[in-house]
């Protein structure tokens, strides 16, 4: 006999309806085909002891099972629930037309119970989009699943509470959610603050301007200054995500394996950290079968870079094209996954090997030769793509001992980003995808950052001075457009441009590219 059920494939962050069919017939053979990889290839003993585990019995006639369509390739241990309920509904112990209409997936252990699997969302999305009116996911993934309006996710777990839905024993319960009520309670309740923060003033208005426009920075300073600390507060004065990036964010983390048990939703922008040891595949995302990396984790959100030349030389520069494109294409022979990167730089780097190179107290004993060395592991086309240059000096003693004095509060930083952010919509609001000034391209400059002939000659001067690139001009333009909006001028002033150039002191003169 024949049956049909159905599962699903993750390609990227979307996900392909994959159709089980399963043949049971004179024999002793078990086949599986439709390009299955080896942990699918494997799941005939786990299905096996499951299915005698949950009080049913393993057909002992030859069964072929068909994975379609069956030029891509089937990976991983979650198609063990549908080809677990195909075996069973072709072998008549369960009626073949009630498992019609579902889509399930779940990875199944050898007592019958049902283990959570990556990206229930994506799988619900796809589910929905090709008319399906249930699908069955591990419990676990329920509420995750349940994001989805329009199709009803059921809950499972075992593989017996499945095998009794589909007998009509007991029926499986439902998950709902509640999407906008779940992302309002679950909004950005973070711990750090910029009230934290003693003097850096200058480094935090940097830091505003930067949350203002969307645009990318770079600190140096000496060890202690208080880089690390400053990053990791950005995302606490970005504008909250709203629905549709969490739901984009959810999708990547889900895929990736990384959301939280007891959260089926992101709703803080994320901040990503990783390690100067990682290796480019991990930072772009890759490997046989592609997973998103680490700027992929950190869409919506805040890539940070702390001891930038630290890393390795190509994992630096696999960084040029996503900073650009804001998207990752992963290729293979037979297929590519494009993955979204529209992340915020943050790097961070000392002066120098040990750290003191110009130092108001300590001395440097690097050497200028070392000094210089050490520079050049950042390269100048990095740079260029690089809108801030920061320098972060150290706070003094008497700023750090005076008690009771907080600085400004993130939540009121974030009100003028906001305030500016939704300047920057509604300028761009017949634009699809800009969002922000750091995503404006030289079309756009010439629009809406237009300077007049004072601010121009300007220009001009510091851009022979710095010997600036043609990037850097547009990030001048960028920035002064962002650092306008913060005062809401329509018009880029003198004084705007002027601080805007001074944030790329770092370009040709202290730098080596």
């Amino acid at each position: 006999m024949l049956v049909q059920t159905y599962g699903s494939a993750i390609y990227g962050i979307a996900a392909t309806t994959v159709t089980i069919e399963v043949h049971i017939d004179k024999g002793i053979n078990f086949f599986m085909v439709g390009l299955p990889d080896s942990a699918v290839k494997e799941s005939q003993q786990r299905i096996k002891t499951a299915i005698e585990e949950s009080g049913m019995h393993w057909p002992g006639k030859g069964i072929t099972i068909n994975m379609a369509p069956a030029d891509i390739r089937k990976e991983g241990t979650a198609y063990d629930l549908p080809l677990a309920i195909g075996i069973l509904a072709a072998s008549e112990q369960l009626p073949p037309e009630s498992v019609q209409g579902y889509l399930m997936m779940g990875e199944l252990s050898l007592d019958g119970s049902l283990r959570e699997i990556k990206g229930a969302l994506p799988i619900a999305l796809q589910a929905k989009d090709e008319g399906f009116t249930h699908i069955i996911v591990p419990t676990t993934n329920a509420p995750e699943a349940a994001m989805v309006a329009g199709i009803t996710v059921l809950k499972a777990d075992s593989l017996r509470e499945v095998i009794d839905h589909f007998s009509n024993a007991v029926h499986l319960m439902s998950e709902v959610i509640n999407t906008d009520e779940l992302f309002n309670r679950q909004l950005d309740d973070s711990i750090l603050d910029f009230s934290d923060v003693k003097g850096q003033e200058n480094i935090k208005r940097a830091f505003e301007i930067a949350a203002a426009g969307g645009h990318n920075l770079i600190l140096i300073g000496p060890p202690g200054a208080g880089k690390t600390m400053l990053a990791k507060r950005l995302p606490t004065i970005l504008p909250p995500l709203n629905l549709s990036e969490a739901l984009e964010t959810t999708k990547i983390h889900s895929v990736a394996g990384k959301m939280k048990r007891r959260s089926p939703l992101v709703t803080a922008r994320p901040f990503r950290a990783p390690h100067h040891t990682i290796s480019d595949v991990a930072l772009v995302g890759g490997g046989g079968w592609p997973q998103p990396g680490e700027i992929s984790l950190a869409n919506n959100g805040v890539l940070f870079l702390d001891e930038l030349p630290e890393f390795k030389r190509t994992v630096l520069e696999v960084l040029r094209q996503p900073l650009e494109d804001r998207v990752v294409t992963i290729s293979r022979a037979r297929f590519s996954v494009d993955y979204p990167a529209s992340f915020m730089l943050v790097a961070a780097m000392n002066p120098c090997p040990c750290g003191y190179h110009n130092h108001p107290t300590k001395e440097c004993s690097c050497g200028s030769q070392n000094v210089q060395r050490y520079l050049n592991k950042v390269s100048g086309p990095l740079l260029d793509r690089i809108d801030l240059h920061i320098e972060v000096t150290p706070v003094n003693h008497d700023e750090l001992m005076v008690r009771g004095t907080l600085g400004e509060k993130s939540q009121i930083i974030r009100e003028r980003v906001i305030k500016t952010r939704l300047i920057q919509s509604e300028r761009f609001i017949h634009y699809d995808q800009l969002h922000c000034n750091a995503q404006m391209g030289t079309p756009e400059l010439r629009i809406f950052a237009g300077l007049n002939e004072t601010s121009v000659e300007m220009l001009k001067t510091a851009m022979k001075r710095l010997n600036l690139s043609a990037r850097a001009y547009d990030r001048i333009l960028k920035v002064a457009r962002t650092i306008a909006d913060l005062e809401a001028s329509k018009e880029i002033e003198t004084h705007h441009l002027a601080e805007a150039i001074q944030y790329r002191s770092f370009d040709r003169e202290n730098w080596a590219g």
